[in-house]
């Protein structure tokens, strides 16, 4: 069965569409960066950064950051026409990846979407149909491709997809409608519907239909008779929730990624078009007389099976590392990260810390915008993570300005889904000695509750 599916081809244009756009939204994502200021505000500016455990070497660079975007602006301009395709991709994935891992107060699940997706694009040819490559090498050129590389990007958005349904079962979401109920009573200036949002059964609504949308949306699109009216939910969702939260491109790349269940007719419809919009006269066309299928060398063939192979696997696992610890991941958030858990919680922390001299022991409270940014801050005081790191830092600050052996301690308190706030790390315990590990952290106060679900 599996040699059988492994021989099936399917036409190239899906890919070469999912290509072009791919590469288009990436170079808008990167110019909305550069236009709107933040790779001076959130790579250059700031005099700290939270680094991701393991990743600890990647630094920032300053100005140089300049130069990462730089590359991904070029390289998604190449993989958009399908020109040196791998090596852009490769280079893509290497500079979005860095920016990526310099500072993890800018994690976002959209954003690990893109570093995976364009780490799976790396294996993925591409390039073999309506690409500068293709046209310059007609021996590279193919009609049809493997069928399982077209499945392999379906397979990831199914993923996506259905671990964030999963996650949206458990009773916060479902049963109190939380953090929804929260975000929605903000936006009664929203057009039209903005007079409803303050209605519980809106709340309700958003939350169950979230959940049933995330969780059915692929296998409706995989279902060619219900395909059209399933993507039409798609734009519809995606849309509203671009205009409802400040989710910046994510939207749009699901929009373009859900053409990928269409059959290659409605592609080769959208490659004319997109021909006949800039002109392309003869060139890119395709001069292949007989249809020929892209193949790879055994060899290349069995690497990337056993690359694939991990890479999915590792997809499948990694959200459910969560069940390896003892607390409620809303409030620990251990395990939460890269586990598709989107928009589940709304928290608010305020973290006061105090800085005591073992010597003399003289103390003093700290003013966190003395060293973080406004968004730092936020992110630090609802994150354990977050926070020891940033006791690190003060200590080493404190060291070198002159305190042999400083303690810090930190009065902290959270609010979980529009519950009271409560204190969030034990206050007796000195953090400058704490460790950023992978194991629990048992200085995590206890939440005393229970918010039942996967």
């Amino acid at each position: 069965m599996v040699i059988t599916y492994l021989n099936k081809t399917t036409k190239t244009a899906p890919l070469a569409v999912f290509r072009v756009f791919f590469g288009l939204l990436m170079l808008i994502s990167t110019i909305r960066f550069w236009v709107y200021g933040w790779i001076d505000s959130v790579y250059v500016q700031p005099k700290f950064f939270f680094s991701y455990y393991g990743f600890e070497f990647v630094k920032p660079l300053g100005n140089w950051t300049y130069v990462l975007f730089a590359i991904c602006a070029i390289t998604s301009v190449l993989i958009c026409i399908g020109y040196r395709y791998r090596l852009a991709i490769i280079l893509f994935f290497l500079s979005f990846t860095y920016i990526e891992l310099i500072d993890k107060t800018t994690y976002l699940n959209h954003y690990y979407f893109i570093s995976i997706l364009s780490f799976l694009l790396i294996f993925l040819p591409l390039n073999t149909y309506f690409s500068i490559d293709a046209y310059i090498k007609p021996k590279l050129k193919a009609h049809f491709t493997p069928q399982w590389t077209v499945d392999a990007i379906k397979l990831l958005l199914a993923i996506v997809y259905i671990y964030a349904g999963l996650a949206k079962i458990n009773s916060d979401w479902l049963l109190e409608a939380q953090p929804i109920k929260i975000w929605l009573r903000t936006r009664t200036d929203f057009p039209v519907l903005g007079s409803l949002f303050q209605y519980q059964w809106v709340h309700y609504f958003f939350s169950w239909f979230g959940m049933l949308y995330d969780l059915l949306i692929v296998f409706f699109l995989l279902y060619k008779p219900t395909r059209k009216m399933a993507y039409f939910f798609v734009i519809t969702f995606h849309l509203l929730t671009h205009a409802l939260f400040p989710i910046g491109m994510f939207p749009y790349v699901m929009i373009v990624s859900g053409l990928i269940f269409f059959d290659s007719d409605l592609h080769e419809k959208i490659i004319i078009r997109i021909k006949k919009i800039v002109r392309i006269r003869p060139f890119l066309e395709s001069n292949i007389i007989a249809p020929k299928t892209y193949k790879y060398s055994k060899i290349y063939h069995k690497i990337i099976a056993g690359i694939l192979v991990t890479f999915f696997g590792i997809q499948l696992l990694l959200p459910w590392r969560y069940l390896c610890y003892p607390e409620e991941l809303f409030w620990t958030e251990e395990g939460y990260r890269f586990s598709w858990r989107v928009m589940l919680v709304e928290k608010v922390g305020l973290s006061v810390f105090t800085i005591v001299d073992s010597d003399t022991g003289k103390q003093f409270e700290i003013r966190n915008n003395d060293f973080l940014t406004s968004f730092q801050i936020k992110q630090m005081s609802t994150q354990p993570d977050f926070i020891v790191q940033y006791a690190h830092m003060l200590r080493n600050h404190y060291i070198q300005e002159g305190i042999a052996n400083p303690k810090v301690y930190v009065q902290s308190y959270v609010t979980l889904n529009g519950r009271l706030n409560k204190q969030f790390i034990d206050p007796t315990i000195n953090l400058a000695n704490e460790k950023d590990l992978f194991a629990h952290k048992k200085w995590i106060l206890p939440f005393y509750e229970t918010i039942k679900g996967l």
